[in-house]
Order: structure tokens, then sequence, then C-alpha cells
């Protein structure tokens, strides 16, 4: 394993550790990176923090007037029995207006230039829904951050499969080769007439079982490189990687226990934080809700009802509203909204409470797997050593006649099954340090 800690060092320290640094082999960083530029989920989490972006963008808008420019043309034509149409008609009587200034009938109005409203906010609603998508934006990145935890621990999973299926492979080629000399022997004892058919069978049965799982373990390295592919973001290819299992090192020793610092390191739990936060923001803007609003609108242009004097200056037109505002008749959809919007707080703070558990629970799960897979290989690496010495007394016996060709076959059975156990151990082992790497939270700088 290219990671090594000394039995003193706390397991947070590994997670504090870039993905390069803790992973040093050169075949599974490159692969690492390679799936950090082209992963699809990678990629859609990205997108989720530019639509965070946009959307608490979107938010600081609220907080200015909303200014537009308008360019508007319309015709009324009034009744003659209307306060409008007799108050037309009157003025159009008086001595003070004359050409441009009668007032036709219909009447056009057409107006070029600005229209503005704004909200101020006196309860703090905007700022509170500015907050709160803040939030949540900084809660996308967290989760983009959990992504690339998972995703780095992932590959390297695939990895130490891969590698473990090549150590399998070889297992079973060493091992085809020792059940190949035994049938050769066992057919020169036929020969000499010491066994029967029956023993050359037997060892017979045996080659082409172990032949056959060979054949097994290649579906299902095909299978590992192609799952890699995927999350690598690429087409079936074959996967580059280094020696098996079988020549590797297994990692050292991590502190036992659960840190608290566990807490500020996960991703996840980070994420679901901010989530709780911006959730209970929104309370206070469902809340705001109930209050009076004061908005302001005006408008500043030219207005006339004649195209000929619109550009006259004597058209220019302004004018400024305020008012409050308060829901009455629909007071029962804010107040739905207010209490969709307390559990979905409450949703939040039962997420947030989750991850914290989850987290703990894997924590304690890879941490007790590192060691306790250690001293499951140290017996099973025992266990082989004392069968691969069996295999050759075994042998040895046969040849003098002192041993039949049955207890030479369940030796040889014997040694293989024990040494594809050690060989998962292995990767057991393997695997449990990764997951504990992403269970504290590394991989994500």
């Amino acid at each position: 394993m290219p990671v090594s800690f000394a039995g003193h060092s706390d397991s947070v320290g590994i997670a504090s550790q870039n993905w390069r640094t803790f992973f040093a082999d050169p075949q599974l960083t490159q692969l690492i990176d390679t799936a950090l530029s082209s992963n699809l989920d990678l990629r859609i989490a990205t997108q989720r923090i530019e639509m965070a972006r946009a959307s608490f963008t979107y938010s600081q808008g609220f907080l200015a007037p909303q200014v537009n420019a308008v360019a508007s043309a319309g015709v009324d034509r009034y009744g003659q029995y209307t306060m409008n149409g007799v108050g037309n008609y009157d003025t159009n009587l008086s001595d003070n207006i004359r050409g441009s200034q009668l007032t036709p009938n219909p009447t056009p109005d057409y107006f070029l230039g600005a229209r503005s409203t704004w909200e101020i906010d006196i309860w703090g609603k905007l700022h509170n829904r500015k907050k709160a998508a803040y939030l949540r934006l900084l809660a996308s990145e967290k989760g983009r951050h959990a992504v690339i935890t998972a995703l780095v621990a992932e590959i390297a999973r695939h990895y130490y499969a891969l590698l473990a299926l090549d150590g399998e492979l070889e297992i079973l080629q060493k091992n085809i080769d020792y059940q190949q000399n035994a049938l050769a022997l066992v057919r020169i004892q036929k020969e000499a007439g010491r066994v029967t058919e029956l023993a050359v069978q037997q060892f017979t049965a045996q080659l082409l079982n172990t032949r056959s799982r060979q054949g097994q373990v290649q579906q299902q390295i095909v299978e590992n490189e192609n799952q890699m592919n995927r999350l690598l973001g690429r087409y079936p290819q074959p996967i580059a990687r280094g020696k098996s299992l079988q020549e590797r090192e297994l990692p050292g020793q991590v502190l036992t226990g659960i840190p608290a610092q566990m807490l500020v390191r996960r991703p996840d739990i980070r994420q679901a934080e901010l989530d709780l936060q911006a959730a209970n923001i929104d309370i206070d803007v469902a809340r705001a809700e109930f209050l009076p609003s004061l908005n302001l609108t005006a408008y500043l242009g030219l207005n006339a009802f004649r195209t000929a004097v619109l550009f006259n200056p004597a058209s220019i037109a302004a004018g400024l509203l305020g008012g409050l505002s308060a829901p009455i008749l629909n007071r029962r959809s804010v107040k739905a909204n207010y209490q969709q919007t307390v559990a979905q707080s409450r949703e939040s703070l039962y997420r947030y409470q989750q991850a914290i558990l989850t987290g703990f629970s894997e924590v304690s799960t890879q941490l007790r797997g590192v060691e306790n897979f250690r001293s499951v290989a140290e017996l099973q690496a025992q266990e082989v050593a004392v069968l691969e010495q069996a295999v050759s007394t075994s042998n040895d016996l046969f040849r003098g006649g002192y041993a039949s060709y049955l207890e030479v076959i369940t030796a040889q059975r014997s040694v293989l099954e024990a040494e594809l156990a050690l060989i998962t151990t292995k990767q057991s082992q393997f695997l449990a340090i990764t997951d504990l790497y992403r269970a504290l939270g590394g991989g994500w700088e």
C-alpha cells in the first residue's frame, strides 16, 4: 500500500492529505485525474453550482429598484356620458386650448421612457432571501466536493479490485502449473501400475476446474474495467495498472477511535448544515409575507396623445407612488407557504442529523475494518505457508507410496482456496483504508 502510518498517528491526518499523496501510485493518480476532468456526475454537480450562483445573483436584484425601458402606444374612445368624455369635450371648448392641445376622440396615448418598481425591505425579507441563496450556493459547492470525494474513492476501489483480480489470476496460474505437474506424475504412476485411471481422472477434473475459474476471473476483470471506464467518462478500453496485490504491502496502522474533527472535513455534513441554515432563513422570509410590504413605483419619460409633439420638452412626464399592501383574502395561501417552509426546515434538520450519524457509522466501521482485516490477513498468510508445505509433503509421500492421490488433491485444493481467501482479505484491507479516507472527508481538495 502506498500509504503508511505510524501506530501513534491520528486517523484524521489521512483525510488532510491530498489524494495524490495518499494514493502514491502513478497509474491510479492518472486515472483519478482523468475522472476529475471527464466524469459526468462531477459535471452535473458543477452545473448545480452555476444554477445556485445564478439564483443568488437573481435574489440580489430584488434589493435594488427594478427599472424597465418602456415604449407604449394605446388608444381610448370615451363615451359622451363619461367623466373623461364630458371633461375632454369641455376642455376643448376652453379659450386656453388651441391646435395640438385639443384632445381628439378616440384619444391616442404614446409613452417613451422608463418605469420603476421598488419594494423597500423594511422587514429584511429580501435580505434574507439573498442570504438563503448564498448559503445554498455554498452548499452546492460542498455537494461538488462530496461528489469528488466519492469519485476518488470509487476509482480507487475499482483499481484495487482489479489488482486483486490480477492477483487471483497469478494464484490460479501458479496452481495450474502445480496441478499439471501432479497430473503428469500420476500418469507415470498409472503406467507403473501404482494407481488406477480413477486417479488420473480426479487430477484432470481438478485441473479443468481451476482453468474454468481462471476464465471467470478474466470476465470479472472485463466488468470492472468497463465500470471504471464509465466513471472515467470514456468508452471501454483496457485499464493501465501496476503490480497486483500479491506484491503489495498492507496499509500501516491508524489510530482507532472516532475523531470529532471528522465533522469539519466531511463535505456532505457541511452541505447538510448549510442547507439547514438556508431552510431556517426561509422560515423568516415566509413569516415576513404576513406583514405589510412598502412598494414604490415611478416613471419618467415622454407622454403625449399626438406623435407630432411627443418629443417636445413640454411632453416630459414623471410620477411617484408609494403604498403599503398586506395579504387579507389570500392569507390562507401565505399560511400554507409558511407551513411548507417549516416542514422543509425540519426535513433539512433530519437530513443533517442523518448525515452525522452516517458519518460516524462509516468511520467506526472502516476503522475497525482496517485492524480486523489486518489480523485476518496475518493468520491467513500463516495458513497459506502451512498448506504450501503440506502440498510439498503430500507430493513426496505420494512418490514414495505413503500417501494416496486423494491426499495430494486435497492439499492442492486447500492451498488454492487459502491463497484466494488471502488475496480477498488483502483487497478488503485496501478498500477499508480507502473508504476510511473518504469517510473522514479526504480527497476533495
